[in-house]
């Protein structure tokens, strides 16, 4: 017992030997502030060289306000904003507004984020899917929600009947920008 005393004992005498208190020659880094403390994701890497990625593109288009707040709403933005690759089908805010009255707002809430996530999903592919690879009656697993269908018809391409009106490449996929909301069965 008195062996573990003394070392407890000399523990103590050599941890209070190691502690020291700052003076004005410390050259200690003072800690940083709570503001450069707070981490971000992917989505707060700045890079003014790089082409933009998905999210970056999105947030740029005037066409695309809806669905941006969903972005956030469900917390993909960092996701969305990694290496992917990904292939996104972009409803417009035109899309949006063809939903019943109140669901874009019901689904913004705190308490909806699963089900926003889930129908963000659905939009989202791991992959890219160039128009050029699209085919007629192909089917592609979403990442959540289940399969899309591409149907070509007089030249256009299609997912689930909804038209694809433009393509747009990005430094992490590509986006494909939609008329329609495309909803999980």
């Amino acid at each position: 017992m008195e062996k573990v005393f003394k070392s407890i004992l000399v523990a103590g005498i050599f941890s209070l030997g190691a502690c020291s208190t700052a003076d004005e020659t410390s050259t200690e880094t003072p800690p940083a502030s709570t503001a450069e403390q707070t981490q971000t994701g992917q989505s707060g890497v700045k890079d003014d060289v790089s082409n933009p990625n998905i999210v970056q593109v999105a947030v740029g288009s005037k066409d695309h306000t809806t669905l941006v707040a969903a972005v956030k709403a469900a917390e993909l933005v960092d996701a969305l904003s990694n290496a992917g690759p990904f292939t996104v089908f972009a409803p417009t805010n035109a899309a949006f507004d063809k939903l019943p009255a109140g669901t874009v707002d019901g689904l913004l809430k705190p308490e909806k984020k699963a089900d926003l996530q889930n129908i963000l999903g659905y939009h989202t592919y791991v992959g890219v899917l160039k128009p050029e690879y699209m085919q007629d009656g192909q089917e592609f697993d979403m990442v959540f929600g289940g399969k899309v269908k591409i149907t070509a018809k007089d030249g256009k391409l299609y997912v689930n009947n909804s038209e694809i009106v433009a393509s747009i490449a990005t430094s992490n996929g590509i986006i494909h920008v939609i008329n329609d909301v495309l909803l999980p069965k």
